[in-house]
């Protein structure tokens, strides 16, 4: 094993992508210390993407770029602007429920971050918002978008792990709400301070039900990909296709604002950005039967356990791990190389795998905003060209919330599973 983190470890430095290096530091270890034939190691990467529920994966990323080329997401911020966009600190609190509606329909926090922060920050640097603060908002509410069901970190976790991709999706509304709205608390009073106000527009029935009307095609998206999960009506996977052809059939003929081109862009970026993810998946299926196959897991299970049997110190080392393995390490393979590990560490505390994937889940969040790696940060950094420490320190307040969030989920069971219960 020593040889397998030292490889992994060299190969990452020197800049080689993260499903190289695993792939690669797992060929090293073979060489140097053979314990399987590269034919078991192929196949052990074959099983790593051999599930109906990835093909999920690509039709969430289409249909989050189809919503935002195609008219659906500005319809959305209409919608919340007409609802709370007059009251103190009104565009940011707009900036968060925007967020939450797009990933309603996307599952992605990077494409949340590009959807409504194109929108979003100019409209409140216009309106004399601190530009840092307006970026560093963005940035952060933008983890909504994987937070908010259907998520894709999710999707991922529930393969790995076995765990059910519905009650997952289930179990993360009630942690998207708990952040959603700490998250427009805190813009509320940081804005009252800096005497930021609303968009000045009289907040009115009529109003409103005009931003619903222009609207009503992109409210009805999220309604039939949850509604139809959570009804038992079509798979995740189905609800993905579903979701995308009725994002296709809206950008194109009713809102007419989809052209072929765009279409085209699309796919092709969706490509390039599945190719590498799935080649990720793959090696890291094949390093999970590594550590199987060396009992890794028993080993980092006796280490964490020597340290500590209590519950609360075991998930504060767990806090810190995740944080730090975010920092540098993407999403998916942190989801498929350090969930079933980990598993292993929680459930004799009592941790159901569904509850553990939310605090997962929150970790991520976290780590989409800090460096070196930070997704959501570099993409709300290349919007408006500031630099990365000044949206850094703005955002802090805001990743404050996060870590709150992730330890009321981590101790308070009601808040994720608990609403598993009311649909029995």
């Amino acid at each position: 094993m020593t040889i397998l983190f030292i490889s992994m470890a060299v190969f990452l430095l020197i800049g080689v992508p993260i499903g190289g290096a695993i792939g690669g530091a797992i060929v090293l270890m073979n060489l140097l210390e053979p314990f399987t034939t590269m034919e078991y190691l192929t196949q052990y990467m074959y099983s790593g993407v051999n599930s109906f529920t990835l093909l999920s994966l690509p039709f969430f990323i289409i249909c989050g770029s189809l919503m935002d080329t195609g008219g659906l997401s500005k319809r959305l911020i209409n919608i919340a602007n007409s609802l709370i966009g007059n009251v103190t600190g009104g565009l940011g609190c707009v900036t968060v429920l925007a967020c939450m509606f797009f990933g309603a329909i996307s599952g992605s926090a990077n494409a949340t971050v590009a959807a409504i922060g194109v929108i979003m920050i100019p409209q409140m640097i216009r309106c004399g918002y601190n530009k840092y603060y307006a970026t560093a908002l963005v940035m952060v509410a933008g983890g909504l978008g994987c937070v908010v069901p259907p998520s894709y970190p999710l999707v991922i976790y529930g393969v790995s792990n076995n765990v059910s991709i519905s009650d997952l999706f289930l179990a993360g509304v009630g942690p998207a709400i708990l952040v959603g709205v700490l998250l427009i608390i805190v813009n509320y009073f940081i804005s009252r301070k800096y005497g930021w106000k609303g968009s000045g527009e009289k907040v009115s029935i009529k109003r409103f039900l005009l931003a619903v009307k222009d609207g009503i095609w992109a409210i009805f998206m999220p309604v039939i990909i949850l509604g139809g999960i959570y009804g038992g009506i079509f798979t995740a996977t189905e609800a993905a296709v579903i979701a995308t052809v009725y994002s296709l059939i809206v950008g194109m003929f009713i809102y007419r604002e989809l052209t072929l081109k765009m279409i085209w862009d699309m796919f092709f970026d969706c490509t390039a950005s599945m190719g590498g993810m799935n080649y990720t998946m793959a090696v890291a299926g094949a390093l999970s039967a590594v550590f199987v196959y060396h009992g890794f897991g028993e080993m980092v299970q006796n280490f964490f356990f020597s340290i500590s049997t209590n519950p609360v110190v075991i998930m504060s080392l767990i806090f810190v791990l995740l944080f730090i393995a975010g920092m540098f390490v993407q999403t998916t393979p942190i989801m498929v190389i350090l969930s079933p590990v980990l598993l292993q560490i929680v459930t004799p505390l009592g941790i159901s795998p569904i509850q553990f994937g939310l605090v997962m889940l929150l970790s991520l969040c976290i780590a989409f905003v800090t460096p070196p790696v930070a997704s959501n940060l570099f993409v709300a950094q290349s919007m408006t060209g500031l630099d990365v420490v000044g949206i850094s320190k703005k955002a802090l307040p805001f990743m404050a919330v996060l870590i709150a969030s992730m330890i009321i989920v981590a101790f308070v069971p009601a808040v994720s599973v608990g609403i598993l219960s009311l649909f029995g």
